[in-house]
């Protein structure tokens, strides 16, 4: 389990992702004013271990997840789906993963398959502001801690696009 405050960040904020016992396991740099919403992934001695940026040309909402300099994955924002937002997480191969739940408020489940690999939830923590972020056993962690940020990026530039219409 890592956990993660609530509000991950603002173009430009840094933060430290935390396993369960408080001990900091990545640290997150979130590029200031970068054109293509990149955030670097760093372990502790401060290696780039994985990235997240916006493909600047796309028909809907689309993030790449580059881990250890590969692409590992692209986030997808689904076009229709009426009640719940959902996003793909598509990697190479044949097992890509679906991401749904109420994302506004970090309660979602990552699923591959049917089969639940990663999910966010406040409920498991009593820190006011903090979620956890659970990844099911032999699932590599950059590969839902990226997506996790992928979709934070993504609502956070449509929370900004409804601001500014």
């Amino acid at each position: 389990m890592y956990v993660i405050r609530q509000k991950f960040f603002s173009i430009g904020d840094d933060f430290d992702v935390l396993d369960e016992n408080g001990t900091k396991v990545l640290h997150v740099d979130g590029k200031v004013l970068s054109i293509r919403n990149k955030v670097v992934i760093e372990d502790p001695s401060g290696a780039e271990v994985a990235a997240v940026h916006r493909h600047l040309i796309s028909l809907r909402p689309t993030y790449e997840i580059t881990i250890g300099g590969e692409k590992a994955a692209e986030v997808r924002k689904k076009l229709f789906t009426p009640f719940r937002e959902k996003f793909t997480i598509d990697v190479p191969g044949p097992d890509d993963l679906q991401m749904q739940g109420d994302l506004l408020d970090h309660e979602y489940t990552i699923e591959r398959g049917g089969v639940e690999v990663g999910a966010v939830s406040k409920r498991w923590l009593t820190l006011r502001d903090t979620y956890a972020v659970q990844v099911a056993e032999g699932v590599e962690p950059l590969l839902i801690i990226g997506s996790v940020l992928a979709l934070d990026l993504a609502m956070a530039r449509e929370e900004k696009k409804a601001e500014d219409d």
